[in-house]
């Protein structure tokens, strides 16, 4: 598998929070650090980025940084917004990045915004919609797009596509890579009673460029991809399964209630250890 980061690569959610923790991990493969975090400037008629220093000095180390979108709305009806697609683009010219990534949903409709990230409905329609955009959006970019599967805590009732055949017919057309969230796949098959192992096995693995590890919880008779939980044992059950039959770049992603450093590092060593990969260690004692 040829993709733009190292098949092997392990790689961490870069939040200001953590960043610290984060800086002193050696054997980092990649991070990823969401770009709406990062204001846009118009200079001269052309957007520029300036990333914080602690990101810069992970960049300048050698580090891939992937700048990670969350409000293009790929999945819409409208046209993408080629502004926020300017946005993406001078976030990976700035960090020098090898890929950036985005999201198969919708936020927006009608000049209305949602703040969630909205599952698109698996039709013909809607993804000729997705096509178009995400062909839009590729051809304004200098590096190639992942886009990624969101959890979602329901289904539009006139799919006319599985899953996978939704997102193998969709890389077919546009040549897109994938960003496969492991947990999202565990969260929405736990929640329609399918085996994850089974859903996570019929995607389209060849065009993975990598892969989403995150936690959540049960509430409610729902399992809730929180990204604020450590990872449940069965999602690194599911990281060991697929693993071992497709070698591909993972990422622990933390978004909120972020442990001490000592447990944040033992999650990313617990995720290491599920890929049996070395573990990502520190120049803390």
């Amino acid at each position: 598998m040829n993709g733009p980061l190292p098949p092997h690569a392990l790689g961490i959610g870069w939040r200001r929070e953590i960043c610290g923790v984060i800086a002193e991990l050696t054997g980092l493969g990649f991070c990823e650090v969401i770009v709406e975090s990062l204001p846009p400037r118009r200079r001269w008629g052309r957007t520029t980025v300036t990333p914080p220093a602690e990101l810069t000095a992970l960049a300048a180390r050698g580090t891939a940084v992937v700048p990670h979108g969350v409000s293009l709305s790929l999945g819409g009806a409208e046209e993408v917004d080629p502004r926020r697609v300017e946005h993406l683009a001078a976030a990976a010219r700035a960090l020098g990045s090898p890929l950036v990534s985005e999201h198969i949903a919708f936020v927006r409709a009608g000049g209305l915004e949602a703040g969630h990230l909205l599952p698109v409905p698996r039709t013909r329609e809607a993804l000729d919609a997705l096509a178009r955009n995400i062909s839009r959006t590729t051809a304004d970019l200098d590096v190639p797009l992942a886009v990624e599967n969101i959890a979602a805590l329901f289904d539009w009732p006139t799919a006319e596509y599985t899953e996978a055949e939704f997102l193998q017919e969709l890389v077919e057309r546009t040549g897109v890579h994938l960003l496969i969230d492991i947990a999202n796949v565990y969260a929405n098959a736990r929640n329609r009673g399918l085996d994850p192992l089974a859903e996570l096995c019929r995607l389209p693995a060849e065009r993975i460029a990598y892969c989403h590890v995150a936690g959540g919880h049960e509430s409610g008779g729902r399992y809730h991809d929180t990204h604020a939980d450590p990872v449940p044992a069965e999602v690194l059950a599911l990281v060991t399964e697929f693993t071992a039959r497709h070698p591909v770049p993972l990422m622990l992603e933390r978004d909120d209630n972020y442990p001490p450093a000592p447990e944040l590092r033992a999650e990313l060593d617990a995720l290491a250890a599920a890929a049996n990969r070395p573990s990502l260690t520190t120049a803390a004692p």
